[in-house]
């Protein structure tokens, strides 16, 4: 079973937390559930040069609450907070309520499933070898502390006539468990030869406590960087 669903939505409410919170009414969660779309949409193509891993959207009351996980967050905020603001305001001109625009910096981008896709792929379009490419990833999470990598790629690899898929593994990567904290990504390479997929599993260890612990760690997390901000 492990194998056959996705390892993010079969872990909603055990280790893994929603992308989007919000409670909306029958007649208007159709609508609701299109505007997060459009706006995640939107913000992963406008901030492609930024390696952002997620985005996250609350709605409190009548506002939305917009967190942005990257791994560059200077180029997302930009020169004197001039980036984020136009930003904030195209994100309230297209969801129809005031934002608040956070960001959440990706210390180990190594160790984030959707960047290491995002990296892979901009190496293929460079014409690295899909299998140095695989190899380097996989070595960079192992060096910085994953417990288990998994990259698989599938396509017309290396040019070659007949699309084929190839996957490189370390470590374990356990996906019948369901407390393992596994990080699950795809991303596409657009070669002159075609698209090549790429799928990257990170297993980050075995999560006791349940979604609490994860929503705990979480909330630490945030102060922490809150702290660091403000210069405590």
């Amino acid at each position: 079973m492990g194998q056959k669903v996705h390892p993010t939505g079969i872990r909603l409410g055990i280790v893994k937390d929603h992308q989007s919170v919000w409670y909306a009414d029958k007649s208007k969660y159709g609508e609701t559930l299109l505007s997060d779309l459009k706006a995640r949409a939107f913000l992963l193509e406008k901030l492609k040069a930024a390696q952002v891993s997620g985005v996250r959207i609350e709605r409190p009351a009548a506002n939305a609450k917009v967190t942005i996980a990257t791994a560059r967050p200077g180029i997302v905020i930009g020169k004197k907070g001039e980036d984020i603001e136009v930003l904030r305001k195209e994100l309230a001109k297209m969801m129809g309520v005031p934002v608040q625009i956070n960001i959440e910096e990706v210390r180990k981008p190594e160790l984030d499933a959707a960047l290491v896709a995002q990296n892979i792929a901009g190496q293929l379009e460079r014409r690295v070898m899909f299998r140095r490419a695989m190899k380097r990833a996989v070595q960079n999470a192992m060096r910085l502390g994953a417990e288990g990598i998994r990259v698989q790629v599938g396509g017309r690899l290396g040019g070659a006539e007949i699309a084929r898929t190839e996957w490189y593994r370390e470590g374990r990567v356990p996906l019948h468990t369901l407390r393992a904290d596994i990080d699950y990504s795809t991303a596409e390479a657009a070669t002159t030869y075609g698209i090549i997929g790429i799928k990257v599993w990170v297993f980050k260890g075995e999560v006791l406590g349940g979604i609490q612990a994860v929503r705990d760690q979480a909330a630490a997390a945030q102060r922490r960087d809150a702290a660091k901000k403000n210069g405590r």
